[in-house]
């Protein structure tokens, strides 16, 4: 695939701002159609209203999961991801328990997931572990987990975190994993040249609020 060309089409136009109004997501909404990206992702309030305006469009809707810290309970969560899908979400980007993760309890993180997934099947799934807190090793560990979970791909970042994606990760995820799952780079990613170079590194989707300054960069 032509990256120059085909960018849109790695692109999920996100607007996850706690103050986002109908107005806004009408705006990304828009945009996403102008400009053809694969999806939308917006915040579960949204999630039903993007739906409507996509209608028919062929653009996903994707709906955040224990956004932004991942600290909600594994039922609250549960019931967050039914309810997104009820609403019409394709696809869900979920936050992982960082803090039970960096406490090293993984079986609570991977059992938390593969509730969530097996009660959630017919979705692509991405799970957002947050690199900017973690080691080398601990986002080795990371992929292990979420790749056991079942999950569709690994996400870098929820862009609250004070740093995004990095290259060098998506490129050791992508050398180690072996091809058992997809890439989402997200945070920080503003130009055409950074959401090429996450590509060409291996990134399998861009989640960035800056779709539109990526596609007119080209």
């Amino acid at each position: 695939m032509d990256l120059f060309l085909n960018i849109n089409r790695y692109i999920d136009h996100s607007n996850l701002k706690p103050y986002a109004t109908y107005e806004d997501i009408e705006i990304l909404c828009k945009e996403a159609v102008q400009y053809n990206f694969y999806a939308v992702c917006v915040n579960p309030f949204y999630v039903k209203y993007a739906k409507t305006l996509l209608k028919g469009t062929g653009i996903k809707v994707c709906s955040v999961v224990g956004f932004p810290f991942g600290a909600n309970t594994p039922k609250t969560k549960l019931v967050e991801a039914s309810t997104a899908i009820n609403d019409g979400a394709d696809e869900l980007d979920i936050v992982w328990n960082i803090g039970a993760f960096k406490s090293g309890n993984y079986d609570f993180v991977e059992n938390e997931l593969k509730t969530i997934i097996s009660y959630t099947q017919g979705v692509v799934h991405k799970i957002i572990v947050e690199t900017a807190y973690l080691t080398e090793e601990e986002k080795k560990t990371a992929l292990e987990i979420v790749i056991d979970s079942g999950a569709q791909y690994i996400k870098t970042s929820t862009g609250f975190a004070p740093e995004g994606a990095k290259i060098e990760d998506v490129k050791m995820w992508k050398e180690i994993s072996d091809g058992k799952i997809k890439i989402k780079a997200a945070g920080g990613i503003k130009t055409f040249e950074q959401a090429a170079e996450m590509i060409k590194a291996g990134a399998d989707r861009i989640g960035t609020s800056h779709g539109v300054e990526i596609v007119k960069g080209r």
